[in-house]
């Protein structure tokens, strides 16, 4: 609890990954996936809950061994390629008594090097700022002002109109991108609105040395090679 609100964290983690088959337990530095998660968020002393959506018996016995709470099997529905990512976490909510709860956070287990500082700073920010939803973001490698398009004759035109062109990273205007690793909603908002992303939404600045996302096998070599840096694992 923060502030007398009630918070509750939902890891999301379907069984379908296609790209890495078993992704979200496959080991990374002695842990399965899921875990680097499901640790970060029990060390935190605002969330009052934490709870394992899935539809694979595996992951949820995985996520129980680690210390989440599997309370329900998420619906096949709700676990397609296709499904909102907002939607587990409304079901998660709803089936936990809507009245239950008045903010929920969205923690992906890909993303494995976010702490628990990096969660309790987002729902900070959220509660503090009196904001509906914040969500993590970072400064992105490439800058969006150095993108183009590129016509078959290879022809190139910039995704950002600019009277003209910047040669220095430093002569940019900052910009960021969501990096998937927190995001906090007031419980209510999130059901009325049912996306992250609004006019009301605001950012929270992770550093990118732990907003590395995972989608494939290396991802899963740069991420160890990050726990090891950051002496997370020896």
């Amino acid at each position: 609890m923060y502030k007398g609100k009630r918070i509750l964290a939902t890891i999301s983690a379907r069984g379908g990954s296609k790209g890495v088959p078993g992704k979200n337990i496959r080991d990374l530095g002695g842990l399965p996936l899921i875990a680097w998660t499901i640790r970060e968020a029990r060390r935190s002393a605002m969330i009052d809950r934490l709870v394992v959506s899935s539809d694979d018996e595996g992951i949820l016995a995985v996520a129980r061994s680690h210390g989440a709470e599997t309370p329900f099997v998420r619906p096949a529905e709700l676990a397609r390629d296709d499904t909102p990512g907002v939607d587990p976490v409304l079901h998660a909510v709803e089936a936990l008594k809507p009245e239950a709860y008045d903010y929920v956070v969205l923690l992906q287990p890909t993303s494995p090097l976010r702490t628990v500082e990096d969660i309790d700073g987002c729902i900070a920010a959220c509660l503090d700022g009196g904001h509906p939803c914040v969500l993590t973001v970072t400064q992105p490698e490439k800058s969006p002002y150095f993108m183009f398009t590129m016509a078959e004759d290879g022809r190139m035109s910039p995704v950002i109109a600019q009277e003209s062109y910047h040669t220095r990273r430093q002569d940019l205007p900052r910009v960021f991108a969501p990096n998937g690793a927190v995001y906090v909603a007031d419980c209510q908002w999130l059901a009325r609105t049912r996306s992250y992303l609004t006019p009301e939404t605001r950012g929270f600045e992770m550093p990118r040395d732990r907003s590395q996302d995972v989608d494939d096998l290396l991802d899963f070599d740069i991420c160890e090679l990050l726990l090891r840096r950051a002496g997370r694992i020896s």
